[in-house]
């Protein structure tokens, strides 16, 4: 079966927006979480103390797992492309819920960095409350996958 028109002028469209909303998501995310590690090693550096290196990187990196999320998402939508179904709003919707969750997580990873600079302790709980939002990312890619197999197979 040919389809014609509109619909594949834009096949490709939830392809690219799922990456591409995952994408941004962790972008802004590793912004807020970067900056916000930033402000806490200078504080450290102020105050002529180590700065905790490896726990702010954490933070800072939490954020792009998000767009790995995306990319499973985006392979599978042009798996199921290639065989004529079109998932434009599915790839734009799970790639929105999926960035926003990379954004919040970057505002959570920046809350840490900023407490973790203060008093060095903590990295475990703030672990924790950066893997509460991680799991709204995948549930979304594992609900998604599940979806698209139920409707195409």
């Amino acid at each position: 079966m040919e389809t014609t028109g509109l619909i594949v002028q834009f096949k490709d469209l939830g392809v690219a927006a799922v990456l591409a909303f995952a994408a941004a998501g962790s972008c802004l995310g590793v912004r807020a979480a970067g900056l916000a590690a930033v402000g806490a090693w200078e504080k450290g550096f102020i105050r002529n103390k180590p700065a905790p290196f490896i726990p702010l990187l954490a933070f800072i990196g939490a954020p792009l797992s998000q767009t790995f999320y995306g990319l499973i998402l985006m392979n599978k939508i042009a798996e199921v492309i290639s065989k004529g179904s079109y998932f434009w709003f599915v790839g734009a919707l799970a790639g929105t819920v999926i960035g926003l969750s990379a954004y919040v997580q970057g505002l959570i990873g920046a809350a840490a960095a900023d407490a973790m600079g203060e008093s060095e302790k903590g990295f475990t709980n703030y672990i924790a409350a950066l893997g509460i939002i991680e799991s709204v990312a995948i549930f979304v890619m594992v609900f998604t996958l599940g979806l698209i197999g139920k409707m195409t197979g």
